[in-house]
C-alpha cells in the first residue's frame, strides 16, 4: 500500500506544479477549437455583407423611389415667387429711381396628357421589374454561398480523408516491413506502399492549400476570416426532393421564378413605353392658376400694388415634329418585340433548368443510396483483406488495394450528397422558393457536432 500512497502524491504534486492553462473559449463557453458553424448562420451574415445582396436591395428602393417621381409629375406643381427690384428711368422731360415688390403663387395641374401618365405605368412596372431582379439576385446569391460552402466542406473532407488513408497505409508499411525485416514479405509491396505513402503525403499538401483557397471564396461572401468548422451532413438523414412531381414543379416555377417574372415585367415597361411614345402625338390639357401682388406697371414703370388673379386652360397640339416622334413609335415596337421574344427565351430556360435541376437531384437520391452500399462492402473488404494479410492468404498490394476502394467509396459518397444538396438548391431557386425558409429545411440535415469522425476508428489485427 505505501508505495501506491507515495506514487499517489507525487501524482498530485506534479499535477499542481503545471501551469494552467485556459483554451480560447466563445462567449456561450465552447472552446473555440470545438466552434462550429452552420449553413444558416454564414446565410444571416451574407444578408448583411454580401454586396450583390446590399446592391439588390438599392436597386429595388431606388424603382420605387422613380416610380414616386414619375407619379409626383400628375399631381398639382405649385410655385411661389417674391422679387425686390431697384429701378431708374429717365427721359428728357424727368428722372426717377424707385424701388419695386412682386409676389406671386401659381399652380399647374395636368388634366389630361397621355405621355405623363404612360410614363408614370412604364416606371411602376420598372419598379416590378427592379424588385423581381432583387429577388433573383438574391436566391442566385443563396446558391452561390451553398454552392461555396458545400465545397469548403468537401475541401475539409478531402483533407481529413487523405490524413486517414496516410494513417491507414504507413500502419500497413510498418507492418510490412517489420515482416520484410523477417524475410516474411517481398520488396514489391513494401515498394508499393513507400510509393502510396509519398503520392499521399503529395495529396496532403494540395488539400491544405485547396481548404485555404475555398475558404478564401466562402469569407468573400461573408465578409470576414471564415476559421471555424462546418457542420457536416448527418448520418441519421434521409435525403430526399420532395413529394411533388416534376410537373408540379416545373408549373410552380413558370409562375414564381424571379428572373421570369421580371421579363414579364420588362414586357409591361416596353408596352407602357410604346403607349408613352404614341403619346407624343395626343394633345395636352393643363389647369393654371396664379395670384400676383406688384407695384410695378408696363415697361417697369411704377404703380399702385396691384393684386391679380388669374386661371386658364392650356391646350397644346403637337402638329409636326419632323417625324422624330413616329421615329421613336417604331423604335419602341421593336422593343417591346425584344422584350417579349427575352420572356420567351427565359420561360423555356426556365423549364429547361428546373427539369435538369429536378432529374437530378432525383437520382442523386438513388445513387447516394448505391453509394452507401458500396461503402459498407469497401469498409467489410478493407477488414476481410486486413485479417487474410494477417494470416499470409493475400499480400500487401491486396490489401492496399482495398483501403483505396474504401476512402474512394467514403470520398463519391460524401461527393453525391453535397451534388445533391447543390442541385436542391438550384431547383428552389428555378422554382422561386428559394429564401430562409428553404436554407432552414437544408440546415436541419447538418450536424451540430463539430467532432463528426469521417472515418470511425476501428482496431485492426495485427
Amino acid at each position: 500500500m505505501f508505495p501506491c500512497l507515495l506514487l499517489g502524491v507525487l501524482a498530485l504534486q506534479v499535477n499542481a506544479a503545471e501551469p494552467k492553462i485556459a483554451a480560447p473559449t466563445t462567449p456561450g463557453g465552447v472552446s473555440i477549437k470545438e466552434y462550429s458553424t452552420d449553413l444558416m448562420s454564414l446565410y444571416r451574415e451574407s444578408r448583411l455583407e454580401d454586396p450583390r445582396v446590399l446592391a439588390a436591395y438599392a436597386r429595388a428602393k431606388a424603382g420605387k423611389e422613380h416610380a414616386n417621381e414619375a407619379f409626383g409629375s400628375l399631381l398639382p406643381q405649385i410655385t411661389a415667387q417674391a422679387g425686390a427690384n431697384r429701378i431708374k428711368q429717365s427721359n428728357i422731360l424727368s428722372s426717377q429711381v424707385y424701388d419695386s415688390e412682386n409676389y406671386s403663387v401659381s399652380l399647374s395641374q395636368v388634366l389630361f396628357n397621355v405621355a405623363a401618365w404612360e410614363n408614370y405605368q412604364k416606371q411602376k412596372n420598372a419598379a416590378k421589374q427592379a424588385q423581381s431582379e432583387s429577388e433573383e439576385a438574391q436566391a442566385e446569391a443563396t446558391v452561390d454561398l451553398a454552392q461555396r460552402y458545400f465545397a469548403a466542406l468537401a475541401a475539409d473532407d478531402e483533407l481529413e480523408l487523405t490524413q486517414a488513408e496516410l494513417r491507414a497505409t504507413k500502419k500497413n508499411l510498418d507492418r510490412v516491413s517489420a515482416l520484410y525485416e523477417k524475410k516474411y514479405a517481398m520488396i514489391t509491396d513494401l515498394l508499393d506502399l513507400r510509393a502510396r505513402v509519398d503520392v499521399l503525403v503529395a495529396q496532403e499538401v494540395d488539400g491544405r492549400n485547396q481548404v485555404q483557397v475555398t475558404r478564401a471564396a466562402l469569407s468573400e461572401i461573408v465578409g470576414r476570416a471564415v476559421k471555424e468548422k462546418l457542420s457536416r451532413i448527418r448520418n441519421d438523414v434521409q435525403l430526399k426532393v420532395s413529394d411533388e412531381s416534376l410537373e408540379t414543379w416545373v408549373n410552380q416555377a413558370v409562375i414564381e421564378n424571379p428572373s421570369l417574372k421580371s421579363t414579364v415585367s420588362g414586357v409591361d415597361v416596353a408596352n407602357s413605353a410604346l403607349r408613352e411614345g404614341r403619346g407624343g402625338h395626343a394633345p395636352t390639357l393643363s389647369l393654371n392658376l396664379s395670384a400676383q401682388n406688384t407695384n410695378e406697371g408696363y415697361n417697369n414703370a411704377l404703380a399702385p400694388k396691384t393684386d391679380s388673379y388669374v386661371a386658364g386652360l392650356a391646350l397644346t397640339v403637337p402638329l409636326y415634329s419632323g417625324g422624330s416622334t413616329s421615329a421613336r413609335v417604331r423604335g419602341l415596337v421593336q422593343d417591346q418585340i425584344s422584350a417579349e421574344q427575352q420572356m420567351e427565351a427565359t420561360r423555356r430556360q426556365v423549364v429547361k433548368e428546373t427539369t435538369n435541376a429536378y432529374l437530378t437531384a432525383d437520382s442523386s437520391v438513388e445513387k447516394i443510396r448505391a453509394n452507401r452500399n458500396a461503402l459498407a462492402s469497401a469498409e467489410q473488404s478493407t477488414i476481410a483483406s486486413e485479417k487474410a494479410f494477417s494470416y499470409g492468404v493475400v499480400n500487401a498490394v491486396d490489401v492496399l488495394t482495398a483501403v483505396q476502394n474504401e476512402f474512394k467509396a467514403r470520398r463519391d459518397l460524401l461527393k453525391t450528397q453535397y451534388d445533391f444538396i447543390t442541385n436542391l438548391f438550384i431547383l428552389n431557386r428555378w422554382a422561386g422558393k428559394v429564401s430562409a425558409e428553404s436554407v432552414e429545411s437544408v440546415n436541419v440535415w447538418l450536424s451540430s457536432n463539430s467532432r463528426t469522425d469521417l472515418v470511425p476508428e476501428r482496431k485492426s489485427k495485427q
